[in-house]
């Protein structure tokens, strides 16, 4: 039987997750109905000298002790627009996780590991940090998770097909999935020959007439295109990059 593009969407969200049959599928759809729906968002952020403490919806809002937080606080605002218009696809406003009870941190870090357009059942989650049984507790620490998006609680989904909760409301949880689905991870320049991640500022700079799309750095390699010395390309393909400013 030869493959429809909805098993090709099916591979690409789920990567080398094990699922039950029809579970990126039913996502898949889902994410397709509604991902035009809504207004973009705007947040209020807070952050500490370390990283960004807390990100809600709200007026714009800054709150901040120092100068520096601030710009870490405006950097992750202009790093969330970004994202949302599919301009960026890896953030890299480090994240202040120290005020977190531990078992909650750990979940967030697992989340953390999720790769861009992927999901993962909570189940998967509660394994990786050692409690397999505790599927609910994760899931009620993902609902309160103070950095959303930033710390990327929205790709972890129900093993049912059902995307679980979401702390902004399943509507925009359906909408961040098929964005990220959509929106092209590695971008190449066709005169230079470099891949950058979508959202590095060389990728920004680069002319329209000289983008080339690229699914993995295997086939932009294969092609003489050689990985980004900014972001790091091949770092991100085999895992994203840790953000987390470990307290002191």
């Amino acid at each position: 039987m030869t493959p429809d593009r909805d098993d090709t969407c099916l591979h690409t969200l789920l990567g080398d997750l094990e699922s039950p049959t029809g579970l990126a599928t039913r996502i898949v759809h889902s994410a397709r109905a509604r991902r035009s729906a809504g207004e973009t968002p705007t947040f209020d952020v807070v952050a500490s000298e370390r990283g960004v403490t807390r990100v809600r919806i709200g007026r714009g809002l800054t709150s901040a002790p120092s100068a520096h937080a601030r710009a870490l606080a405006e950097t992750a605002r202009t790093q969330l627009t970004q994202y949302l218009a599919g301009a960026r696809a890896v953030f890299t406003v480090p994240v202040d996780l120290g005020a977190v009870p531990d078992f909650q941190r750990r979940v967030l870090r697992a989340a953390l590991a999720i790769p861009f357009g992927a999901v993962r059942p909570y189940a998967w989650v509660a394994a990786r940090i050692g409690h397999a049984r505790a599927v609910r507790a994760v899931g009620t620490a993902l609902g309160a998770n103070p950095l959303p998006l930033l710390v990327p609680c929205h790709r972890v989904v129900r093993a049912d097909g059902a995307l679980g909760g979401y702390i902004f409301g399943l509507s925009l949880k359906e909408r961040l999935l098929a964005l990220e689905h959509e929106t092209p991870l590695y971008v190449g320049c066709t005169s230079t020959r470099i891949l950058c991640v979508r959202g590095c500022a060389h990728e920004r700079r680069m002319r329209p007439d000289r983008r080339v799309v690229f699914a993995s750095v295997a086939d932009a390699h294969s092609v003489g295109y050689r990985p980004c010395a900014v972001c790091d390309v091949t770092a991100v393909a085999a895992a994203p990059r840790r953000r987390e400013r470990k307290s002191r």
